[in-house]
């Protein structure tokens, strides 16, 4: 019970990419080197996460300069380099944002993360979890200058495509494929609408555990101005119903930094969670107390056997020292929990 695992991300080396930059960060090596020094990061990656516990791991998104580019960058009809302008998340963290551009028929030639799959399973003998973009979320941050046509329809052309890749990973052995939805805790009438279906046909006959991530977005200055003066955090309790009903076999939230109360999960009943009790906005290292009393009070409305302590979101905007402080605490703060209630 009480198994741990993370939202995805880690920061990435200094050698990789300019910690500076943040999420968007361009690769330092030159491209005949990055395969290389992405390996690095990748094995560098799996070790911090079994050094302090993990019980299922990721790559740390190591070969991915941001969440949604290391799906889109493998599609036809994509362009991340020249990109556009548009508002996205609602305009809830800036007015108008940089982002990746459609301009081209939409078409996925070969695997994406694949052959990446592949390598970190061949570095650990621990469950492996790959993230992928979900399509809602990919929709709003892309600026659609092809097709033209309505968000739904998009996001279900998006959807069949991550249905093929989320088939191929879990052919090739992925433990848990995680969709990142960040966008349903704010177009609650899309999800309703069509974002809940466009989830299902993403999963649909995909062999292993299906997971969606649903955060409050990274910890970076501007989303971090936000939740400071963000007094609304009822949104899961509209969307957990509603994911209760589908396919989705774990639900991650974000219950560390927002204003959540934990009595939501009750929406969330016959799903696993993924229960965020690690603050990705901040430097400072939770004690391991502080993370066995967040897990304490899920406790009362979830079981230890479909809880899983996680972290609110990726940690890529962090430095390695916290990070791997975080990921300590994360386990030690489980297993106190644990040993109380063997």
């Amino acid at each position: 019970m009480l198994k741990t695992t993370i939202a995805g991300s880690l920061p990435k080396p200094s050698w990789l990419a300019d910690p500076n930059t943040q999420v968007f960060a361009p690769w330092v090596p030159p491209a005949e080197r990055l395969r290389e020094t992405q390996d690095d990061a990748v094995r560098l990656a799996l070790l911090d996460q079994e050094e302090a516990g993990l019980d299922i791991v990721t790559d740390g998104e190591q070969r991915r300069r941001h969440y949604i580019w290391g799906f889109l960058e493998g599609l036809t009809g994509t362009d991340t380099e020249r990109l556009g302008r548009k508002q996205q998340r609602g305009g809830r963290y800036a007015k108008e944002q940089d982002v990746a551009r459609i301009v081209g028929e939409l078409t996925r030639p070969r695997p994406i993360m694949v052959d990446a799959l592949a390598y970190t399973k061949a570095h650990t003998r621990r469950p492996v979890k790959v993230p992928l973009p979900g399509p809602m979320t990919i929709v709003d941050s892309t600026l659609d200058e092809h097709y033209r046509g309505d968000e739904e329809a998009l996001a279900m052309r998006l959807a069949a495509l991550l249905n093929a890749e989320a088939r191929d990973l879990a052919a090739a052995g992925a433990d848990v494929i995680q969709f990142d939805e960040p966008c349903f805790n704010i177009y609650l009438d899309k999800v309703k609408a069509w974002g809940i279906r466009a989830l299902e046909t993403a999963i649909a006959g995909v062999t292993c555990t299906t997971a969606i991530h649903i955060c409050y977005s990274y910890g970076i200055p501007r989303v971090l101005a936000w939740k400071r003066q963000n007094t609304e955090w009822g949104q899961y309790g509209v969307t957990l119903p509603l994911l209760s009903e589908t396919k989705i076999d774990q639900i991650s939230i974000e219950c560390a930094a927002s204003g959540v109360d934990v009595a939501v999960l009750q929406g969330a009943r016959g799903k696993d969670v993924l229960l965020g009790v690690i603050d990705v906005g901040t430097e400072e290292i939770e004690s391991p107390e502080l993370v066995a009393a967040r897990i304490d009070k899920a406790l009362a409305y979830v079981s230890p056997e479909r809880l899983f302590p996680c972290t609110d979101c990726g940690l890529v905007p962090r430095t390695r020292a916290a990070a791997r402080g975080k990921l300590r605490a994360l386990v030690e703060g489980a297993r106190l929990v644990r040993g109380r209630r063997r």
